[in-house]
């Protein structure tokens, strides 16, 4: 009860705020909502009594400014909501996609007392510099600039001992006061808003409201522990260790913990700068390809991404090398989730609708019993008025946006991790055309897309599965034999004891061996299969 009170004080607060933005029109379609949510709707607008600054914007960016308002958990949610268009529409959704989590920064104060506190040293101790103004505050933490001194071994054949001292420019980075606090109180409302609308709405349970909550909850755990960060960012620097284009910062684990986290500074050019990226002779068309082929990379190839790749977050450092940072959201595909994309997207781009419809039914996105042919007719739908432009101006995440409008008419339910990945792939596309305006995302990607599909779904790749599954299979087949043969000492023993020691009938034996029988020839199946399978691999 308590939780309830906790939850409508906060909805009304919540309800002002979206109305002194002008930003109730996501009430106005609840047409099955209870009277009393209808009667709340009607007496709303007393709110915005003397709200003038939201005059001549778009419905979008309204709501983005109430958000905005809101605090850290609703900007997170509003960037969230950005890749719903099938929800909110296309234009409302684009508004929400430019929600930039820039708030007023916490004290210096505050900002000692954490790493002091998490680190077990004085601010001095761990470095010999630290401004004490943070040069960016966002929703969740604020970074500092600093310096660090590490003294590190370079030992000669003079003095074996001998030692250089290192000064090193690193960016620290502090989680806000009780961020947590906030987070879990707004997580407890979006839950309880998220059930009563899949109770009110039937409609609304196929887009899985709950699941998508509980997957922001998880990005959120996540982001406040900076040691999964840090984690995050070690994982991509080794995905890309060969890599001359793309860079990620070192991480000083010495002086990294749950609420802080130090890594080396990024000194470049912020890819949103195109003057200074001109200025500095970097030849901007190819920095736009290199930003689709270091996502593609990521998605296709480590099935692990950068879930947040704005202009922010991605820097251009001597020689033209990609940078990127802040790794607090990131994205996971599985193998079998990456070969459904991939495939889907080239059955769009070569205009096989049919093969498009099939790879969703296969994937079991859509529900077996909906027509193949008339989803087929929907993907081409979406797919001729975009593939048919001019190459320059065909759009994948455009593609993606369209595909996940006609969900409501196929009662495909919704795939947070997709979500995710078409997030990810809108904000890249958008890089790449604010430096290369013209820049084809197909023809850039198609290399690199062809490439991964012929060494994971070609006749080989395919073949090496199988055998690597047989492999799995082989070493399993001890544990198997294991466990059949506990059985049926289990099997015996129940037997003696319900009918003693001495009971050992003819029928009793033929039982017992027709047992042994059936796991042997199992056992002489999986065997022979997983070795034919082993013979394969050599």
């Amino acid at each position: 009860m308590i939780r309830i009170i906790n939850n409508c004080h906060r909805l009304l607060f919540i309800a002002r705020t979206l109305a002194r933005h002008d930003a109730l029109f996501l009430l106005d379609d609840l047409e099955r909502a209870p009277f009393y949510v209808k009667l709340f709707r009607f007496i709303l607008p007393v709110f915005a009594v003397g709200a003038t600054k939201n005059k001549g914007l778009r419905e979008g960016q309204r709501l983005a400014n109430a958000l905005q308002d809101l605090g850290p958990s609703f900007i997170k949610l509003g960037q969230a909501l950005s890749v719903r268009s099938d929800l909110l529409g296309e234009e409302i959704s684009q508004d929400l996609g430019n929600l930039r989590d820039k708030l007023p920064p916490f004290s210096f104060e505050k900002a000692r007392e954490t790493i002091e506190y998490e680190l077990e040293a004085s601010l001095e101790e761990l470095y010999i510099e630290f401004d004490p103004d943070p040069v960016a505050a966002a929703s969740i933490a604020q970074v500092h600039f600093a310096k660090t001194r590490e003294t590190v071994l370079t030992p000669t054949e003079e003095d074996p001992e001998a030692t250089v001292e290192i000064i090193k420019q690193v960016a620290v980075k502090i989680l806000r006061p009780d961020i947590e606090k906030a987070f879990e109180t707004d997580l407890q409302l979006f839950f309880w808003l998220a059930r009563l609308a899949e109770r009110y709405q039937p409609g609304f349970r196929r887009l899985r409201l709950t699941k998508i909550v509980e997957t922001m909850a998880d990005s959120v755990e996540l982001e406040m522990d900076l040691r999964m960060e840090a984690a995050a960012a070690s994982e991509m620097a080794e995905n890309f260790a060969d890599d001359p284009d793309f860079g990620v910062p070192e991480i000083d684990w010495q002086r990294t913990a749950r609420r802080v986290m130090t890594q080396s500074r990024v000194d470049g050019i912020s890819i949103s700068d195109k003057g200074a990226l001109t200025e500095a002779g970097y030849d901007l068309d190819a920095l736009a390809a290199n930003v689709i082929r270091v996502f593609l990379h990521q998605v296709l190839r480590d099935g692990f991404f950068h879930a947040d790749m704005h202009h922010g977050n991605l820097f251009v450092s001597d020689g033209g090398k990609l940078v990127a940072v802040d790794f607090g959201i990131m994205g996971r595909m599985s193998r079998e989730t990456r070969l459904f994309m991939a495939e889907m997207l080239y059955a769009f781009l070569v205009r096989d609708y049919r093969r498009a419809a099939e790879v969703h039914f296969e994937a079991g996105y859509v529900p077996p019993h909906k027509s193949l042919d008339s989803f087929a007719q929907a993907c081409r739908s979406i797919g001729e008025p975009i593939l048919g432009r001019p190459v320059n101006e065909i759009s994948i995440a455009r593609l993606l946006v369209q595909l996940f409008q006609i969900t409501e008419t196929f009662e495909m339910e919704t795939q947070p991790q997709l979500l995710l990945l078409q997030k990810t792939m809108v904000t890249a596309e958008g890089v790449a055309q604010s430096l290369n305006t013209k820049i084809n995302f197909w023809e850039v990607a198609q290399p690199t897309v062809e490439h991964w599909m012929r060494e994971n779904m070609g006749v080989e790749a395919q073949a090496a599965h199988v055998i690597n599954e047989g492999i799995a299979l082989l070493k399993k087949i001890p544990a198997i034999v294991n466990r059949a043969d506990r059985v049926l000492g289990d099997l015996e023993a129940r037997d003696d004891a319900a009918h003693g020691p001495a009971h050992d009938t003819a029928e009793e034996e033929y039982r017992i061996s027709k047992i042994k029988g059936v796991y042997l020839v199992t056992g002489v199946v999986l065997g022979a299969f997983a070795g034919y399978l082993l013979m394969l691999a050599l």
